[in-house]
């Protein structure tokens, strides 16, 4: 089974990954990003843009996902925005249509929520995620449509309930949840750090 966690950048997608996979034994992030990081890494500075819009990005996560679903055996965890109905189609529709088990959620919050968010998690304020902010509005009005469901609302529950209700949807099951409030902070406190993203 893949579960592609779909949401706003700021929205929460990747803490919910990694608390899925704490939970979930066997599990594995997978990380359509990297894909992408690797296709820019490749490219002279001055020709990146938004690397979705990339044939081999689309193409490559398909390959990379359609892999690792075949060869290993545990759910594996997709984190990643992706409003583009087209870019959807060709990635999440594409991995459906070539027989897996595509579990798809959109994590939904109001957007003074998402602005809040991507300013907590920012060292360097708002002005650092300009290109999460810019697309907040899109990113927001897109996934409300009915063929990014299942939605859920993240405004008022915290990522433990987030990914216990993407488990419960999905049937698979979660460890208890044995952090406490510091120790589960300090947790999401070090995914953070791990994954800030530097241009």
């Amino acid at each position: 089974m893949l579960i592609w966690i779909n949401g706003p950048f700021g929205g929460g997608k990747t803490q919910t990954a990694f608390e899925l996979h704490r939970r979930l034994a066997g599990s594995v992030v997978c990380d359509p990003e990297m894909v992408g990081f690797g296709l820019h890494r490749a490219m002279p500075r001055e020709l990146r843009e938004d690397f979705q819009h990339l044939t081999a990005w689309r193409q490559g996560v398909v390959e990379v996902l359609d892999l690792v679903l075949r060869k290993h055996d545990g759910v594996v965890i997709a984190p990643m925005t992706v409003v583009e109905p087209a870019y959807f189609a060709e990635t999440v529709g594409r991995l459906r249509e070539i027989g897996h088990d595509v579990r798809h959620f959109a994590l939904l919050a109001e957007r003074e929520t998402v602005l809040r968010r991507l300013r907590e998690r920012s060292l360097w304020g708002l002005r650092h995620e300009s290109f999460a902010v810019d697309r907040v509005d899109d990113c927001l009005k897109s996934l409300r449509g009915s063929e990014f469901g299942e939605h859920i609302r993240t405004d008022h529950i915290g990522i433990p309930e987030v990914a216990e209700r993407i488990a419960n949807s999905a049937g698979v099951r979660l460890t208890a949840d044995a952090d406490g409030p510091l120790r589960g902070r300090l947790r999401r406190a070090l995914v953070g750090v791990k994954h800030i993203r530097i241009a």
